[in-house]
Formats: C-alpha cells, structure tokens, sequence
C-alpha cells in the first residue's frame, strides 16, 4: 500500500500546479493528492463503482384506493388490481418485460397459494412473457414495502439487475378474518395472546397509555382529508395514479356498468372535528378509537420497478428515487402502533443520517392514536408528515400501501425539487413490528458525492455509505 502511494505521489507532483510558499492551508487542501485504494483500484474507480451499484426506482404507480364493499373495485378480481400497475411500470418506461428478473408481491389477506396463483395470473395479463417469475410476501400491512426491499436486496446481492416490487389487497374479496381455530396454547403466553387482538383494541391501548386525547384523533383525522382533498382538487395524484378499466354491478338488478376509476374514493373534504366527535367508539365503550380516526378498509394495488443505476442510466431512464436502507424492527403487540417510532430512528441511523435531515415523511395512519403518538415521540414536525394526506383520508389496502407510499412519497420528492433529498415511508404492523425504509431523491447524487472532505494525510476517503 505505501508503495502504491508512492507512486501515485510522484505522478501526481508532474500534475499538479506549483504552490508557491506563499501557499495558504485552504490552496494546499485543494491540490490533487495521492489516494489511498483497494486491490490496487483507484478511490474514484470505488466511487464510481459503488455509485452505479445504487438500487434506484425508475418507475412507481397505484391504482386509486376504493372503498371495499361499497367502492370503485367492489366488483374488480384481485389480479385485475394488479395487472394495470405491472402494465405501466414496464410501458411507461419502455422497458423490455422479459428482461425483469422477478416479480414480488405483498398481499396479506388472501389464502397464500390462491393469491401466488392470483399474481402470476395478473403477471401474463400485464404482458409478461412466462420466463418472469413472480412470489408474494406478507409481512401484513408492510408487505408491499417489504416486496420493494426484497427486490432492492436481490439486486444488490447480484440475483438480478432488474426487479419489480409491488403490493396488491381486495379487502372486498377477502376481509379480515380469522380462518379454523386458534391453538390453545396461546393462554399460556401474554405475548402470543396480543397477537391476536383486534387491531382497534391496540389503538385504544396506545391512546390509553400515551395520552393520546380524543380531540387529537379527530383533528389527525380531519387534517388526513384536507391535506388528501387539496392534493386531489390539484391533481397532484394524478402522476402516480394509473387509471383501472373495470365494472359496476348494481346489487339489486345484476346490471353491469363499465367504468375508469382514477380517483381515490374514500376522501371526505369536508370532514370537521365536530362532525367526528358525533362517532361512538367502535372497540372499547369508554374508548376515543371510532371509524372516523382510524385507517379505511380499502381495495388497491402499487407497482414500483427497481434496477441497478449503471442499468438505469445504460437505458437513459429518469431516475425517480434511491433505495438506501431499510429496517424492520419488533415491539410489544399490545401496542402495536408504536412499531414507527422504533423503526423510523433504526432506518435513518443505517442510512447515516439524523432525523431532522429527512425532508418528508409517509408515516401509514393505521390508527389516528399511533400516528399521533409517532409523530409526537420522534418530534417530528408535522409540516413534513403526509403532506398530500394519509391512510384515514386515502385508504389502507393492507399489502397494497407499502407499494402506494413509495409512489406518492417519489412523486411528491420529485416535485419538490432541490428542497427535498431524503423521504422515510413506515408502518406499525400487525402482531407488534414496525417497518421504515429511507429513500434518496433520484438527481441530487452523482458519483463523486459521497466522498468525503480531505482531513488527515490529505488522502482522500473511501464512499461514505
């Protein structure tokens, strides 16, 4: 190594400029200088190399957020949810299908088998030749960020250069329910017997044990629509939602209406506290949890299409965001909600940076009590959380609103411009976990970004990671 140095310390004296003695410290600092190197690579080829290695999203869509039961997808197939969304990540961006090297989808509710079957279904309608294979995972409501994580850690393993992480969820097919019995031995247990409460009874313990009044439910709720509305009526959804071609049977007469749903359903923009302090609580008789504060049952699915950057800027694609970490943590299940509070700090701390250098927050309002405890806990200033509204205005799609929170948090970064770098995505979950995965904007970064200011031996550093 020090004869490298060496070396490299001699050329570099024919390049660079004469100091005069005069020189000051700053005008030395600046010189060129010798680098220290791995296996004889020189610091800007690691750079470059680790740069073109980055995990970057391309492409990110949803279909809109209906209402199970009584919204735009009552009557849609799970698999025709999914099929548009595949569809445009891959025609948006022209990229050729069968050049995908798998297909990852979050879903929780479906039986396991039926809805892989259901997946790969929707894979062939999407246009996707048979050598494209296709797998779900739940990991409950952050399924559909966990499916963007495992696609961004298969490509940074070397599985493939080219994958798509998506979330899908017809809680009009399938509701929430649990299916044959439950092992007695849970009564043994404290811990196992939690996993099996009602989410609402979890909410009610958050607010109980954090304080958590009525009054801030309902006004999170409330401030959930404004923000949702506003972004509707300005058509801010409209660059990540992909219109679905699908119909409407009338209940009563088995009529057949066909129809495009291109807009979230579930908002309420004229929602006001005094409207919502009128709702009973649902879980508990003394209890602040009602319909109003906590997240819409809802049908939906996301698609996000992720590559390697030297793939990426190989095929001139725009560069939507960068994958940097992800981390999913466990908590108490009795407390479910508080999930983000945990994963939020171990995400960002992965990724090297602090709380207060995230620009933007899409923190998942399963429950108006647990995103009022989270925001409140990490001190995050409300003015960066959900700012085009959350999952009490828009809808939760249980395996769909990982996928639907990177497609709005991307598109919203985007917007923003230079004034936005980083966004975090997080959710509590289900039986006491938590998710957060932490996202660069796409064109604030070029291969010579990371590297750090020259200190001791004016050597220059390896990447920051």
């Amino acid at each position: 190594m020090e004869k490298a140095i060496n070396r490299q310390q001699i050329l570099l004296q024919h390049l660079n400029p004469s100091l005069p003695s005069s020189s000051s410290e700053q005008n030395h600092n600046l010189a060129v200088s010798a680098s220290a190197c791995l296996a004889g690579d020189s610091a800007a080829y690691q750079r470059t190399n680790l740069f073109g290695d980055d995990v970057v999203i391309v492409a990110a869509y949803r279909t809109a957020l209906c209402k199970s039961k009584r919204g735009g997808f009552k009557d849609t197939y799970p698999d025709d949810l999914l099929a548009p969304v595949l569809r445009a990540v891959i025609e948006k961006t022209n990229l050729n299908p069968s050049e995908v090297g798998d297909i990852v989808v979050g879903t929780v509710l479906a039986p396991g088998s039926q809805r892989a079957s259901e997946c790969r279904m929707a894979a062939f309608y999407a246009g996707f030749p048979e050598t494209v294979p296709v797998r779900t995972v739940n990991r409950q409501c952050s399924s559909g960020l966990q499916a963007v994580a495992d696609v961004a850690a298969a490509i940074k393993a070397g599985f493939y250069d080219i994958g798509i992480g998506a979330g899908l969820e017809s809680m009009t097919t399938n509701p929430m329910a649990w299916d044959g019995s439950v092992n007695p031995r849970v009564k043994q247990m404290e811990q196992a017997q939690n996993c099996l409460l009602p989410m609402g009874v979890t909410s009610e313990n958050v607010a109980h044990r954090f304080g958590v009044t009525r009054q801030e439910q309902d006004q999170a709720a409330v401030e959930s629509h404004r923000k949702a509305a506003a972004a509707t009526a300005s058509g801010k959804f409209k660059d990540e939602i992909i219109p679905v071609n699908t119909k409407i049977v009338d209940p009563k007469t088995g009529d057949e209406k066909p129809v495009t749903i291109s807009v979230d359903d579930g908002i309420r923009p004229n929602a006001s506290v005094s409207d919502l302090a009128k709702l009973k609580p649902v879980f508990k008789k003394d209890g602040t949890t009602t319909a109003g504060n906590s997240s819409q049952v809802s049908d939906g699915a996301g698609a996000v299409l992720l590559m390697k950057r030297s793939v990426a800027m190989q095929k001139g694609l725009p560069i939507l965001g960068v994958f940097r970490t992800f981390s999913a943590v466990g908590v108490d299940p009795a407390i479910m909600g508080v999930g983000p509070a945990v994963a939020i700090p171990a995400a960002v701390k992965a990724a090297d940076l602090e709380l207060d250098d995230i620009d933007l927050f899409e923190i998942n309002e399963a429950f108006a009590s647990q995103f009022v405890y989270c925001r409140k806990k990490l001190e995050l200033d409300p003015v960066k959380i959900n700012v085009n509204g959350g999952a009490m205005a828009i809808g939760h799609p249980l395996g769909a609103t990982g996928a639907r929170c990177v497609a709005t948090l991307l598109h919203e970064m985007q917007r923003r411009g230079k004034d936005c770098r980083f966004g975090v995505i997080s959710m509590c979950i289900g039986t006491g976990m938590g998710a957060a995965a932490v996202f660069e904007r796409g064109d604030c970064t070029d291969e010579l970004c990371n590297a750090r200011k020259i200190e001791t031996n004016n050597f220059l550093s390896k990447d920051s990671r």
